[in-house]
């Protein structure tokens, strides 16, 4: 084993949230910063900057490639993408920049997360972007993240929206806001026709800066722990060895809410049953780690083309709508995305010519887990996002369902549509839309809540995002969400990890 000199802080993950700690820390220069990668920096065909390219990236290893435990509810294993390399999932994702409605956030206070609504997380969200043109009240106008709706969209999208309006859903102002319920074209992180990541505008722009280290291809495999606290962490570098590095302030954990929980399991932080289980010592229970997970269901409606679809120019999914499922729900519970490609999930297959109104579940009510499979640092962990498991889900789907074919039937599309490939005109009552439901569920890829934010038992951080129960080490990403948010999750993380930063630069205690 290799001991390395010690750094103020250690971050873990460059990902989104590490993008973004490792620079806004570095801004000190009286604080050293080491930032730890398991990923690289390379560029799978030169797809990583050219929007309409992402779906490559998730058959390359810029993508970690897990899929779901078998889904009880659904019968399937379903796949997962989640970004590997500088930074992360914001590298391959489909780079639609949408807060959730501020009820989303609200929530997070109500459950006990004091400190955490729209309005208290604001100001972080705004640090991130620069949204010009758009409410400089609501949006932010200087940040790294240069953010805008798509350039010449596609005409097939923009019909999509038209027929959303004929079919009675409003007009939003600015979808991206939080703010709006409604359909319109949400920012997209696309600059000058090319992808913009957390690492573009985060990290490369801090690359010159002596304080900050950046270590790439060096997975983290344990959290050292000397009493109640934690003074660093081992990983191993690009020639296999064994490397362990000091924190002389703190370690903050970036490694999103598939990586965070499942480090803190092999160090022995986590519930004490399946730790022992799994022979992993029991360093420190904390039986909320793993729990609480959450992700956005989604399923399509496909429909064959009349005529050619332009090629996508941005990101294929250039305008969405925040809805609700029935008049009983207090908060917008439903997003359709639409997107100039048929997107087929599951076994169905059809045309490769088309377009897709694609549902997903903005708040769900089922939880999952990620648990360990193994003690086996290199064994992907078991990831059970129980899709599907609180009834109240699969109805608010099949109102979705219902809403997509209402607009999916205007006559702003009359010229575009075909026929209805998937799930089919055949698919007519609740059960039988419930049933192609369960068949085609697919994850928007947006795990969240693994290590929630919290006072109650099972809370994994305080307020502060530091963990309970030790000190020395706090995380920053989607697994601190108490729930998930009512929209892409992304720019959420952006808006946590800054207010990581500023927390963790105004601590004293270490």
């Amino acid at each position: 084993m290799t001991q390395t000199v010690e750094y103020d802080y250690v971050v873990v993950g460059a990902g989104t949230a590490g993008s973004v700690l490792a620079a806004r820390l570095s801004e000190n220069s009286r604080v050293s910063v080491l930032l730890i990668e398991a990923g690289g920096d390379d560029d799978p065909g030169g797809a990583l900057s050219l929007p309409p390219a992402w779906p490559t990236l998730l058959g390359t290893g810029r993508n970690w490639g897990e899929r779901t435990t078998e889904q009880a509810f659904t019968g399937t294993s379903i796949p997962l993408a989640r970004g590997r390399g500088l930074g992360g999932s914001s590298a391959i994702n489909a780079m639609v920049f949408t807060r959730g409605h501020r009820s989303a956030y609200d929530a997070w206070a109500d459950a006990g997360a004091k400190g955490w609504g729209f309005d208290e997380l604001l100001p972080y969200l705004k640090r991130s972007e620069s949204a010009h043109g758009r409410d400089a009240g609501a949006r932010g106008q200087d940040g790294p993240l240069r953010t805008a709706p798509a350039h010449r969209p596609s005409p097939v999208l923009t019909d999509c929206l038209e027929a959303a309006a004929e079919a009675g859903f409003p007009r939003a102002r600015d979808i991206s806001s939080g703010l709006d319920e409604g359909f319109g074209l949400p920012d997209l992180s696309i600059v000058g026709g090319r992808r913009q990541s957390a690492a573009d505008a985060y990290l490369r722009p801090a690359a010159g800066r002596g304080n900050l280290t950046v270590v790439t291809d060096a997975p983290v495999h344990r959290v050292r722990i000397t009493a109640d606290r934690c003074t660093g962490v081992l990983y191993r570098d690009a020639q296999g060895d064994e490397v362990a590095v000091g924190a002389a302030r703190e370690v903050i954990l970036a490694a999103g809410a598939i990586g965070t929980p499942h480090l803190l399991m092999l160090s022995g932080i986590g519930p004490e049953a399946h730790l022992r289980a799994t022979g992993i010592d029991v360093v420190h229970p904390l039986p909320g780690v793993g729990a609480n997970l959450q992700d956005h269901v989604m399923a399509s409606v496909v429909y064959s083309a009349a005529r050619p679809v332009p090629a996508g120019r941005n990101n294929h999914g250039e305008a969405l709508g925040l809805l609700r499922s029935s008049d009983r729900v207090d908060a917008p519970d439903l997003q359709i995305i639409f997107v100039d490609v048929p997107q087929y999930a599951g076994a169905f297959t059809g045309p490769g010519e088309g377009y897709t109104l694609n549902v997903s579940l903005m708040r769900p009510h089922s939880h999952g887990t990620v648990r360990l499979a193994s003690a086996d640092p290199t064994d992907s962990p078991l990831i059970d996002p129980r899709y599907y498991a609180d009834a109240r889900d699969l109805a608010a789907m099949v109102a979705g369902v219902r809403a997509a074919r209402t607009i999916g039937s205007a006559s702003a599309l009359d010229t575009w549509r075909g026929a209805e490939v998937v799930p089919g005109p055949e698919v007519n009552d609740d059960a039988e839309i419930g049933a192609y439901l369960r068949a085609a569920a697919a994850s928007y890829f947006h795990p969240v809540g693994t290590c929630r934010i919290g006072t109650d038992e099972g809370a994994v951080v305080d307020e502060q995002l530091k963990l309970r129960g030790l000190r020395g080490l706090r995380i920053a990403d989607a697994s601190v969400m108490p729930s998930i948010v009512s929209g892409n999750t992304n720019a959420t993380v952006y808006g946590i990890a800054e207010r990581a930063a500023a927390l963790v630069a105004a601590s004293t205690d270490f």
